[in-house]
């Protein structure tokens, strides 16, 4: 019986970019059909004004230093999250009681929004990029901390004898045996620490500029809204999408396809 090579279509099917950039096309023209039917810019404007706010907004220089603002922020906040994350995880990887105090507190703090920790950062910090800072610590520091400890103590105890029968102990043990174990469940709680935030971030510079007129791109998104140029509030959540997305495809899912995808951990 001959098996026939699979068609042009079929194999441009098969890429994971081609479908998302099918889905988003469909999106767009469900977008654009939507806004022409419903007919009232102010409220809702259509895809193809939204894109023109967005490249008026690229071109006179309000968009990208906003982009720009928010993703130092966030990257800043980002890397000290993670580094109190491996500490915290690995004290408790090494003691009981440590491990449950990480638990209890992470289980406590997890399901708080950190935007709801803003009014009480502001009062400790004042405005700025210490509040900022605060909350997306707080929005990052826990999801991790609960998949990396979760992803340690899943390693299969094959794994951990093979270290001992090396005679690998402490940060050596750590790195060769269980981050590279663990690694599924570390980028997950990278993942989502990341998406908590970027959606915090956003949140905080809306208030912010309320109180004090400046920010990155949730200030661009609030200053948008208050001079009812809809359209440029549709580009601002637009960038914020299109970054979530970029992230996610080349941080992410290089991470993934360079280590726990090409080891088959992960399919």
């Amino acid at each position: 019986m001959t098996v026939r090579p699979p068609s042009p279509a079929r194999r441009l099917l098969a890429s994971l970019a081609v479908r998302r950039g099918l889905v988003l096309v469909l999106l767009a023209v469900a977008w654009e059909v939507a806004a022409r039917v419903q007919n009232n810019p102010i409220m809702f404007p259509s895809f193809l004004e939204t894109a023109a706010a967005f490249h008026a907004a690229v071109l006179d220089g309000r968009l990208l230093p906003a982009v720009g603002g928010s993703l130092a922020v966030l990257v800043e906040g980002y890397l000290i999250a993670l580094a109190i994350g491996v500490v915290l995880v690995s004290l408790a990887v090494a003691n009981s009681f440590l491990r449950d105090a990480l638990q209890t507190v992470a289980a406590m703090l997890n399901p708080l929004p950190a935007i709801a920790l803003l009014p009480l950062a502001m009062l400790w910090f004042g405005l700025g990029l210490g509040s900022l800072l605060f909350v997306l610590v707080n929005a990052v520091i826990w999801p991790f901390a609960l998949a990396a400890l979760s992803g340690f103590e899943a390693v299969p105890e094959t794994h951990r004898l093979v270290g001992r029968n090396y005679g690998l102990k402490g940060p050596a043990y750590v790195i060769r045996i269980l981050i590279p174990s663990a690694l599924p469940q570390l980028i997950s709680g990278l993942r989502i620490g990341w998406a908590f935030a970027w959606r915090t971030l956003i949140a905080a510079e809306l208030v912010f500029g309320v109180n004090s007129g400046q920010g990155g791109l949730g200030w661009f998104i609030f200053r948008a809204r208050n001079e009812l140029f809809t359209d440029t509030v549709f580009a601002g959540l637009a960038a914020v999408i299109l970054i979530g997305l970029l992230v996610e495809a080349v941080v992410f899912r290089g991470l993934e396809t360079v280590t726990v995808r090409r080891w088959g951990m992960l399919r």
